[in-house]
């Protein structure tokens, strides 16, 4: 299967070499079938060599486009030559496609600037863009202004390309489930459904009550019960949990599941404090660990822009992401900080994990109802952290993003917990506090801050700050 689909204008000139376009063509060709990429391309013998030039080039473009709208993940515009900007606009505006756009264009040769080799596309490439401006439509550069598809920058250009393409599809579609009411004492996790639906991000609610409920109904000796429950215990050692603990977390993910199934359920926050210990009996965070670990994010407190956080982040690394509080300072090191939580990260992060309990809760609830919490340490790796919020008092969506690296410095505590070292993390820090941030962060084993920025700045229209952007420092 495909990692993605895309569509690929090539623009041609017509007072430019055609052989030039026909390169172009076979070369980006070979190039996608070699990155198992999926191309949407007009035939070469649908207009001038399959180029877009004209209006009707633009205009048979855009009903190929628009009749495979369904599959298309992202378009590729390619420039061989200085190409025609308006058919490129016109193109994209026609089709009615709204997803991402990477503009390429080629290099000229210093010893080929004769009539029959020259390109200009240097130059060409800036008209282009400027169309694309004025048609209000939004895009992506390459890292090099020209670059030939055969350079490693242009290839990992198409990668980080076809991860933007994912996150906006995923984020701007996705359902999440909030099940349970926010605990009352965290004010921090409230957020607007309203500006998340305005984004295509709708939010489904169930009361903890019916879940609890469903669940105790199950009998224990359920096929599905007993299936949860041996999955259980192959995922994490589970110590000293009472078997009745254990059997109580299967029927609760039992009932879990097939709530997101009825509902078509993206990513998950959950009211895991103090309703379901007082209720229940366990903590959820077993349950939640699976699911994240599953690729079905699950985040703590009802935090649901959390979990939009690290369902955005699985969709840039492909890979299980995380909830934190930014918790403890890490001695006199300015850099250096503790993630913690009391014990859903995925299993991906805490590989040598326990079932456990929630020492800290358990003084309000009764240690012996907190089995279900997760002990483990994140090992030494890379890191992206941040966060999207909705800010009410603005009426905007925002978020910030930077990268850095989990640590093996020691760590002496409970929970599941990390080291991470983020550089000028005291100016993170500041500018989190100055905005109004919440304390929770979601964070991913990758370096994937690049294509989130790019994700939610450009295609979302979201507002981002990228702690020291790379280019910050050129």
């Amino acid at each position: 299967m495909a990692i993605a689909t895309l569509a690929i204008i090539i623009s041609n000139r017509d007072f430019f070499p055609d052989v030039l376009v026909s390169e172009a063509r076979k070369g980006l060709l070979a190039l996608f079938k070699s990155m198992d990429i999926e191309a949407v391309i007009l035939d070469a013998e649908e207009t001038k060599l399959g180029g877009v030039e004209t209006h009707h080039d633009a205009e048979r473009c855009a009903d190929l486009f628009h009749t495979h709208s369904s599959r298309i993940d992202g378009v590729l515009v390619s420039l061989p030559n200085f190409g025609d900007e308006r058919g490129v606009a016109d193109a994209l505006r026609l089709s009615r496609l709204e997803v991402p756009v990477l503009v390429h264009a080629y290099p000229d040769d210093l010893h080929n600037l004769h009539v029959e080799r020259r390109r200009d596309a240097f130059c060409g490439k800036i008209s282009v863009c400027n169309n694309l401006r004025q048609y209000r439509i939004p895009y992506s550069l390459t890292q090099k202004h020209v670059v030939s598809p055969q350079d490693a920058s242009f290839k990992a250009d198409l990668m980080k390309f076809v991860k933007v393409c994912r996150v906006v599809k995923g984020v701007s579609s996705a359902r999440l489930g909030a099940i349970g009411a926010r605990p009352t004492a965290f004010n921090t996790v409230r957020y607007s459904e309203k500006l998340l639906e305005d984004a295509g991000i709708s939010v489904v609610t169930v009361d903890l009550s019916e879940i609890i409920g469903r669940a105790q109904k199950l009998d224990d000796k359920d096929s599905r019960v007993q299936a949860k429950l041996a999955e259980i215990n192959s995922y994490a050692q589970t110590g000293d949990a009472p078997p009745r603990s254990l059997v109580l977390m299967a029927k609760l993910s039992v009932i879990i599941s097939d709530w997101m199934a009825e509902n078509q359920i993206d990513a998950t926050a959950i009211q895991c404090w103090t309703s379901i210990q007082h209720n229940y009996g366990v903590n959820p965070c077993t349950v939640m660990s699976m699911m994240s670990d599953k690729m079905m994010p699950s985040a703590c407190e009802v935090d649901i822009t959390g979990v939009l956080t690290m369902y955005a982040m699985q969709l840039a690394s492909d890979s299980p992401s995380a909830l934190v509080d930014w918790n403890n300072n890490y001695g006199s090191d300015l850099n250096k900080c503790v993630f913690f939580h009391c014990g859903n990260w995925a299993k991906s992060f805490v590989p040598e994990v326990k079932i456990s309990t929630a020492p800290i809760l358990g003084t309000v609830v009764g240690e012996e109802n907190t089995f279900g919490a997760l002990a483990g340490r994140t090992p030494a790796g890379p890191l992206t952290y941040g966060r999207v919020s909705s800010d009410d008092v603005c009426g905007i969506l925002r978020a910030y993003v930077g990268e850095g690296r989990f640590t093996d410095d020691e760590l002496r505590t409970f929970g599941t917990r990390a080291v991470a070292k983020v550089p000028n993390l005291q100016s993170l820090m500041r500018y989190i506090c100055c905005h109004g941030f919440e304390h929770h962060a979601a964070m991913n084993k990758s370096h994937t801050a690049g294509v989130l920025a790019e994700a939610f700045e450009t295609y979302l229209g979201w507002e981002v700050y990228y702690h020291q952007r790379p280019e910050d420092g050129e």
